[in-house]
């Protein structure tokens, strides 16, 4: 073959081969990238390509995707899947969820009730109570197996760091306390689930606080308990915040003091409503 016939010739391959990827749809060739990690031998490259699943927020195929690995047989997939599904809203899943929070591991059981909570499901915070309290809601001790695993300090406060139930800044608590308490065995983890607990409307999670708030041994777990309770705006837990007002420990204190001010702010707003409401008078005949 001529030089140039053959320049021209490869030419023409190299066109064809152009145009056939610019004809193809950059979204199907993304999902063909996405697939063959989703279905990786490799753990690491399967964990990896499930966790990019959370952002495909009214994406059918994601949510079938999810599902599908919230079903592998490693839980650090389970996991990545679940944390996906609350993470992309996919409400459908609720029911896969619950059912995750009976996993043969406690990080998926984690990683399950966060999603649930992220979905508007309030049964995710029982599993926040059980880490706080070390009790289940109905009263008894934490359930055997897995669950049984979120009384473990070191278990515990692993899990806290692999599923983001870590430390979560609040008040005053900065960087210095985070690098400090990265250190400790469960305060993070212990204040993450306070503040949890925070927005969670069953009045067994304020008495969890007000009972962590003033029993706690952390310093860390009773300033993060008060601040929960600031959040949750429930005046009846006033006296508890009133208490921690002689704290020894000052980030205890001023959280407690913060607290008081915000629930004397709502019982003082509340009664001024009450005030500003018109009397209601019987007719006379």
């Amino acid at each position: 073959m001529r030089p140039q016939l053959r320049c021209a010739v490869m030419i023409a391959l190299v066109c064809t081969c152009v145009a056939t990827v610019w004809a193809e749809d950059p979204r199907e060739e993304a999902w063909t990238v996405l697939k063959q990690g989703l279905t990786n031998t490799a753990l690491e490259k399967r964990t990896k390509a499930v966790g990019e699943l959370g952002v495909l927020e009214d994406d059918p195929e994601a949510v079938d995707a999810a599902l599908t690995a919230l079903k592998d047989d490693k839980p650090e997939v389970r996991a990545a899947a679940a944390q996906a599904l609350g993470d992309m809203s996919a409400k459908s899943a609720k029911p896969q969820l619950v059912a995750a929070l009976d996993d043969s591991d406690p990080t998926v059981i984690l990683s399950a009730a966060r999603a649930l909570l992220l979905l508007g499901d309030d049964e995710g915070y029982e599993v926040f109570y059980e880490v706080l309290t070390g009790e289940r809601k109905g009263g008894g001790g934490l359930m055997s197996g897995p669950r049984k695993m979120l009384d473990d300090p070191k278990k515990l406060a692993t899990l806290g760091f692999q599923t983001g139930l870590g430390f979560v800044p609040f008040g005053g608590m900065g960087l210095s306390a985070y690098k400090f308490f990265t250190k400790d065995d469960i305060s993070p983890v212990l204040a993450a689930a306070a503040l949890t607990l925070s927005k969670d409307p069953d009045p067994k999670s304020g008495e969890a606080l007000a009972h962590a708030a003033l029993d706690q041994k952390k310093w860390l777990v009773r300033a993060a308990a008060f601040n929960a309770i600031a959040k949750r705006g429930d005046p009846s837990l006033k006296g508890t915040a009133v208490s921690g007002l002689q704290d020894a420990q000052e980030e205890v204190e001023y959280a407690a003091a913060a607290a008081v001010i915000r629930l004397s702010d709502i019982e003082s707003g509340h009664a001024k409503k009450a005030k500003s409401r018109p009397a209601h008078h019987t007719a006379k005949h």
